[in-house]
C-alpha cells in the first residue's frame, strides 16, 4: 500500500497540473475553432440577419458568449501570425461590443446610453480582458487595429452597435479568408445607399470618412471609387464639380 504522504503529494501535483492546464494560454487553432465553427459563429448565425442584431436572442445564450470571451481572454496573441491577429482583434471588438450592450439591454436605445458623451464614454470603458490587460474598445481600435495593420477596411469590419455603423458581419473573421471578408464588408457598406449616395452634384458619405480622414488619405471619393459598383462609380465620375458632404450619424441601436 502506498505511503499516505506520497499519495497525498501525488494528489496535490495532479490537482496543480489540472489547474495549470485550465489557465494555460489558448493556442491559435483553439481560438479559431471557437470563433469560426463554434461558439461565436453559432451566435452570429442565429442572431444576426442583414446586419440587424437580435440582442434578446444573444441574452438567452449569454453564457455561450461569455465562454467565447473567456477563450479570447486566454489566447496567447504573441503566437498568432499577422492575419490571425488581425482577424482575432476584429472578432474581439465585435464580440465585446455585443457584451457591452447586453449589460444594460433592453433599457437602452443607444450605446451612448451606457455613458455620457463627455464623461464615462462607453468606448473608453475598460472592461475587456485581453493580452493580460484590462482594455477598452477604443484601445482595440486605436491602439491595436488601426496603427498595427494600417488597413482602412477595418472601419467596415468593426461594429459599434449603431444603425449608421457598417453592419455586423454575419460570420467571424478568419485569417484564411480575411482579404475576401474585408473586401466584402467594405463593398457592402460603400454601395449601401443608406450609407453613401450621390444626389445631383453632391456625394453624401458616412462620417467615418471624416472622423478617420487620415486613414483614407483625406480622399473619401477616391476610396469610394475603388469599391463602388460600376453603376455607382460611373455616376460619380460623371460629375465634373463633385462636392462631398457628410451624413449625420445615427447612433440608435442596430437591433431589437
Amino acid at each position: 500500500m502506498d505511503d499516505p504522504i506520497r499519495y497525498h503529494f501525488r494528489w496535490v501535483i495532479a490537482v496543480f497540473l489540472m489547474v495549470m492546464a485550465a489557465a494555460a494560454p489558448i493556442l491559435a487553432d483553439e481560438t479559431r475553432s471557437a470563433g469560426e465553427q463554434g461558439l461565436f459563429g453559432e451566435l452570429l448565425n442565429a442572431y444576426v440577419q442583414d446586419g440587424v442584431v437580435n440582442y434578446k436572442g444573444f441574452q438567452t445564450e449569454e453564457k455561450k458568449l461569455d465562454t467565447y470571451l473567456g477563450i479570447l481572454e486566454r489566447t496567447d496573441t504573441s503566437r498568432l501570425n499577422r492575419l490571425e491577429a488581425f482577424a482575432f482583434y476584429i472578432n474581439a471588438y465585435n464580440a465585446w461590443t455585443i457584451k457591452l450592450i447586453l449589460t444594460a439591454y433592453p433599457e437602452i436605445d443607444s450605446i451612448w446610453d451606457l455613458g455620457g458623451r463627455f464623461f464615462n464614454k462607453p468606448f473608453e470603458k475598460r472592461f475587456i480582458k485581453l493580452d493580460q490587460k484590462t482594455v477598452s474598445l477604443d484601445y482595440i481600435e486605436h491602439t491595436i487595429l488601426r496603427p498595427t495593420f494600417k488597413d482602412p477596411r477595418v472601419h467596415f469590419a468593426v461594429n459599434c452597435a449603431s444603425k449608421s455603423c457598417p453592419p455586423l458581419y454575419p460570420t467571424p473573421f478568419r485569417a484564411e479568408t480575411l482579404e475576401e471578408q474585408l473586401d466584402a464588408a467594405t463593398r457592402a457598406f460603400i454601395n449601401d445607399p443608406g450609407k453613401n449616395y450621390l444626389k445631383e452634384d453632391t456625394l453624401y458619405v458616412s462620417k467615418i470618412f471624416k472622423w478617420f480622414s487620415d486613414d483614407f488619405d483625406n480622399d473619401p471619393t477616391g476610396f469610394i471609387l475603388k469599391y463602388a459598383s460600376k453603376e455607382f462609380e460611373a455616376r460619380i465620375r460623371s460629375q465634373k464639380n463633385l462636392k462631398v458632404k457628410y451624413i449625420d450619424y445615427n447612433w440608435s441601436l442596430n437591433g431589437h
